[in-house]
């Protein structure tokens, strides 16, 4: 199995989405699209891609000129049948993708928030088996509505369209299941000066969520990842 995981922002991470690939011997192509790794013209050389998330918006094709380029991929992707993992800035491209309309700023959440799945989760290939209700970590200002052929798997209370399902394995997730505690620590740390800026109370905050959702974040977190990598 070899994975294309695109990369549009330093110090994100595969995280869970990782631990799943590697349990299954996944060769995983890299390409730091925002450093200006060229895509591949198509999906021909992959069996999945994972579009990872950033602090850039889905609609920034000024500071990130390679975005029409991946929509036009992730397309491939998914009408080649092959699966894509769109994850927070990586769903917000996939949505766009495939005609849904980013909504820039107004749909904040940081920290750990509790995710409720539609009805339709319950039959879906990745989503079947996960609780209806379950925490997990999010950090984004920004939504999307849905393309017009999307299932839609979740919603938050801020948020309405948490999860969907484009074709038979194309998911864009807003929330950041891939996010252990230990990579929550670990961004944390490496964007303290950001987090301090927009979420001052975030080192009182962090224990106690940690503690409280934790556990149950990354046991979903980790299942969801599962499930996807199944899904390829």
């Amino acid at each position: 199995m070899r994975v294309l995981v695109v990369q549009n922002y330093e110090g994100t991470g595969l995280g869970q989405v990782g631990e799943a690939l590697a349990e299954v011997e996944a060769v995983i192509d890299q390409c730091n699209a925002h450093l200006g790794d060229a895509l591949p013209a198509d999906a021909g050389g992959h069996d999945a891609m994972v579009m990872l998330g950033g602090g850039q918006n889905a609609r920034d094709d000024a500071h990130s000129p390679y975005f029409p380029a991946l929509l036009e991929l992730a397309r491939d992707f998914v009408e080649k049948d092959k699966a894509v993992l769109g994850i927070c800035l990586g769903g917000q491209l996939l949505a766009r993708a495939f005609g849904g309309h980013n909504r820039i700023g107004g749909s904040t959440e940081f920290g750990w928030h509790g995710i409720t799945l539609t009805d339709e989760a319950q039959d879906d290939l990745v989503f079947s088996d996960l609780p209806q209700r379950f925490p997990i970590f999010q950090w984004h200002d920004d939504t999307f509505t849905l393309p017009e052929d999307a299932v839609r798997l979740a919603g938050s209370s801020v948020t309405g369209n948490q999860a969907f399902r484009i074709g038979r394995a194309g998911y864009g997730i807003q929330f950041h299941f891939e996010a252990d505690r230990p990579l929550v620590r670990q961004w944390s740390d490496a964007f303290a000066e950001t987090i301090a800026r927009r979420h001052p109370d975030w080192p009182e905050r962090h224990e106690v969520e940690a503690a409280r959702d934790g556990p149950d974040a990354d046991a979903a977190g980790l299942a969801l990842a599962r499930a996807w990598v199944a899904a390829i």
